[in-house]
């Protein structure tokens, strides 16, 4: 049985409805009277004929701020007004006239055409605010992923902030064959087997999937792919703690834009680990290249010193000659060695790579495409070395700027774009259609192998 209490805010919030509804109509009727009390001081001096353009801004003004049955009922009351006061016979409904049932229907008209222009334009703006409203969600929520630095920071601004765009719990998986949640919001929210397996189609899939989805699971929880193209990176799941539907259909929009800007900094973020282990790379063989030259700056006198030494031992001294010969063969193969170590640089071990009948051999300097040699320019050639250096990762435009054209050009991006074009004229079977040099959007380029 339902308290006192509850009955009373029943009764509060019905009887608020109800006023909410008749305050329009109220405010129309208002101004009809208005206009009427006007046109009874107007009508002596003027006529009754110039009164019932009084009440078209009447009905204007109620087509516009309330509507199409506001103005209908404002039309209906300005007729009924006009024909009552103004027309003859006075104080009467009846309209002997045929200009009288004109102005009537015009009135009618008015109030149609005009609240059918009004509602438009209300639409219009109504959905000019929520495209701006969503704009700037999406930019501040795009602001706050700046700031993360890896997958796990991503994961927790995101499942926050969507948490508090919509009111409900959060939490993003990732990893196949056995998905895990990486975060949650606004607390640890804690999934079944079956939600699991859930998240798990979203990411083999890459469709929504859950309550309220195209693919439904028997579960309460809804859950969205985050993709980069056609890679599924992470599945954001929802759910509410009323049972109700954590996103409705008008709000899929909205969802839709806030999972690209978390796709976008998951990219971003994988880049910039793959650029930070290229640079660490690159680092390694400046060091490895510095030693090498550093031990060929060194050892090699002092070797060719030892050897000089042994065979001037061997010569002098006769009886040392045995052991001379031993000397100058260890020097010898100490010597062997050490030239092995110094022809070490960082391209002698790469393997040639091979992909789509294009052959790329580092050590010399070789390219061709079904056996036949391709001619390269000097710069062409140093943006596929580079490429070929580290096939498959993403390598950023100011990267192959840097080192094609030099720290200074690393902002000219058409060059880049001009040697990479030409590239794929000669190596590409369609260039149109690349298989070999893949963009990256607004990243860089990475080799397919």
């Amino acid at each position: 049985m339902d308290s006192p209490a509850r009955i009373s805010h029943a009764d509060d919030a019905a009887k608020f409805h109800a006023a909410t509804v008749l305050l329009p109509y109220l405010a129309a009727l208002a101004m009809v009277a208005f206009s009427t009390i006007a046109g009874t001081f107007l009508a002596p001096r003027w006529g009754n004929s110039a009164v019932d353009l009084l009440y078209l801004p009447t009905i204007l003004a109620s087509g516009t701020l309330f509507g199409l049955w506001p103005a209908l009922a404002a039309g209906l009351a300005s007729a009924l007004a006009y024909n009552f006061f103004f027309t003859p016979p006075f104080h009467t409904f009846q309209m002997d006239r045929p200009a009288d049932i004109v102005t009537v229907l015009i009135l009618f008209l008015v109030a149609t055409v005009t609240s059918k222009l009004a509602a438009n334009v209300r639409e219009q703006a109504a959905l000019a605010t929520a495209h701006a409203n969503r704009n700037a969600t999406v930019a501040g929520f795009a602001a706050r992923l700046l700031s993360c630095a890896n997958k796990q920071d991503i994961g927790t601004v995101a499942c926050a902030e969507i948490a508090r765009i919509f009111g409900c719990n959060t939490a993003m998986v990732e990893g196949l064959p056995t998905p895990t949640a990486i975060a949650s919001a606004p607390s640890a929210v804690p999934m079944a087997p079956s939600e699991m397996a859930t998240a798990a189609s979203v990411l083999e899939s890459g469709e929504s999937a859950g309550r309220g989805a195209t693919h439904p699971y028997p579960t309460d929880w809804q859950f969205h792919p985050i993709a980069s193209g056609t890679t599924v990176l992470a599945a954001l799941g929802l759910i509410r703690d009323d049972d109700s539907l954590a996103v409705t259909p008008d709000r899929q929009q909205m969802l839709a834009s806030l999972l690209d800007q978390v796709a976008l900094a998951l990219d971003r973020a994988r880049v910039e680990r793959e650029a930070r282990d290229l640079a660490a790379l690159r680092e390694r063989d400046r060091v490895r290249s510095a030693l090498l030259s550093s031990i060929g700056r060194d050892l090699k006198p002092r070797i060719d010193a030892l050897g000089a030494a042994a065979r001037a031992l061997r010569r002098t001294v006769p009886e040392e000659k045995a052991l001379a010969s031993g000397i100058a063969s260890e020097v010898m193969k100490v010597d062997r060695y050490v030239s092995n170590l110094m022809e070490l640089e960082p391209d002698a071990d790469q393997q040639a790579i091979e992909t789509n009948g294009v052959v790329i051999d580092l050590v010399h300097r070789r390219v061709s495409r079904n056996s036949e040699d391709v001619h390269l320019t000097p710069k062409e050639y140093a943006i596929l070395a580079e490429l070929a250096k580290h096939p498959g990762r993403v390598l950023t435009h100011a990267h192959l700027l840097r080192t094609a054209w030099g720290p200074a050009q690393e902002n000219q991006t058409e060059y880049l774009r001009v040697a990479v074009r030409a590239l794929r004229q000669k190596l590409e079977r369609n260039p149109s259609r690349p298989e070999i040099i893949i963009n990256e959007p607004a990243v860089g380029y990475r080799l397919l192998t």
